[in-house]
């Protein structure tokens, strides 16, 4: 099967979405398709193409910025050449080039499958809100042409505005998970890097330093943990510096992260195996998301499958892995009094909070989440062929 993939970014990088593209496509090539990936060469430095376990990857050159999205002008060309060639495209939304390929594959008789990951909420401000309306145009007009929608849970999809207009389209796929294996050799060689001493109660958090990720309730929730458990340390993984569009908040934060010393840490992107073992180093994982941009969180299920409870924000969508798991606690978003108490709950009884890790690595690992994927554009393209030719 050829399969075109388009989104905005890819790797290298770094967002739920980037990762979750990435796996995915590895995981239907290992099936033996052919996956080709339409992306945007965001940084200068990036090939503008190559390929990357069986993964093809063209990037095309930006034009212009529009917030948080990008223009490139070549992309009606490699779009009506691609699409063309593919038998299914895939589409990554929101991004503001899925209306224009939403009706290129229609013209060409080519099964849409839209990924809907998250409604769209941009910042304030004149451009921000412009970027907001056409992508949600964009996202109308590829919605209304796709034969099917993907998105990860029910509960996000009955509590999306967007996504309830489609409700017939919609298909449920959790999203792939996978981590590197590593030893607790490994992991130990990681604590002593980083400087874990012993007594310290280690509290992790996956994301960017991005205003809809509620960092900010995480720092306000410290002074109430660090009461219970004085020796109380996060850890944070992720980009945190120079995240676009997120100046002003990092700037913002900078200080009140500064108050708190020796019991924060930014160690920003980390490679696999470190991730991994940052994962079983913390006893609780956190995230405090504050609003729909949010619509699962697979750091939570990275974070389970090696055993670490999670603290998350009860939003739609977001609440699942711990509703699935039990290996967690949800708090309300914006509530950092609610965080804290959940926190120290779990340094306080972490055997309340255990699961079947083996058995949430299988559920949603990247071949089996590929399998629902195939079944669904092999689906597709049977019925295009019996429609076509009925």
């Amino acid at each position: 099967m050829r399969i075109l993939t388009a989104l905005t970014y890819y790797r290298p990088h770094y967002s739920g979405l980037t990762i979750y593209a990435e796996r995915l496509g590895r995981a239907l090539a290992q099936r033996g398709h052919h996956v080709t990936v339409l992306t945007s060469q965001y940084h200068p430095q990036l090939p503008r193409r190559e390929a990357l376990d069986g993964v093809e990857i063209i990037r095309l050159k930006v034009g212009m910025r529009v917030s948080k999205g990008v223009i490139m002008p070549a992309m009606p060309y490699w779009a009506l050449r691609l699409i063309r060639q593919a038998d299914i495209v895939h589409l990554h939304v929101p991004q503001l080039d899925a209306a224009p390929l939403a009706v290129l594959s229609r013209l060409f008789h080519k099964p849409v499958v839209l990924t809907y990951h998250c409604d769209l909420k941009l910042p304030a401000g004149f451009v921000h809100a412009l970027a907001n309306r056409v992508s949600h145009l964009a996202n109308h007009i590829s919605a209304r042409l796709a034969a099917a929608i993907v998105t990860n849970t029910l509960d996000y999809a009955q509590n999306s505005p967007f996504l309830r207009q489609y409700m017939h389209k919609l298909r449920m796929i959790l999203p792939p998970v996978e981590l590197e294996p590593v030893s607790q050799q490994e992991v130990e060689v990681f604590r002593q890097r980083i400087g874990v001493q012993p007594g310290q109660r280690i509290i992790g958090m996956t994301a960017r330093l991005a205003s809809e990720k509620g960092v900010e309730y995480l720092v306000q929730a410290m002074p109430e943990v660090l009461r219970r458990h004085p020796e109380a340390r996060v850890i944070f993984v992720g980009q945190y510096q120079d995240v676009f569009g997120e100046q002003e908040y990092a700037q913002r934060l900078a200080p009140l992260i500064q108050e708190l010393g020796r019991h924060w840490t930014f160690l920003g992107v980390t490679p696999p195996k470190d991730y991994s073992a940052f994962l079983r180093t913390a006893e609780v994982s956190v995230l405090p998301s504050i609003n729909s941009t949010e619509s699962f969180g697979m750091v939570q299920v990275e974070s389970m499958i090696c055993g670490t409870p999670v603290v998350s924000s009860d939003l739609p969508g977001v609440r699942q892995p711990v509703l699935l798991s039990g290996m967690g606690k949800l708090v309300p978003p914006r509530d950092a009094s609610a965080l804290a108490q959940a926190i120290i709950d779990i340094l306080d009884h972490p055997e309340c909070y255990r699961g079947d890790t083996a058995a949430l690595a299988q559920r949603f690992s990247p071949p089996a989440i590929a399998a629902e994927y195939e079944a669904l554009f092999q689906e597709l393209l049977s019925s295009a062929r019996v429609t076509r030719y009925a």
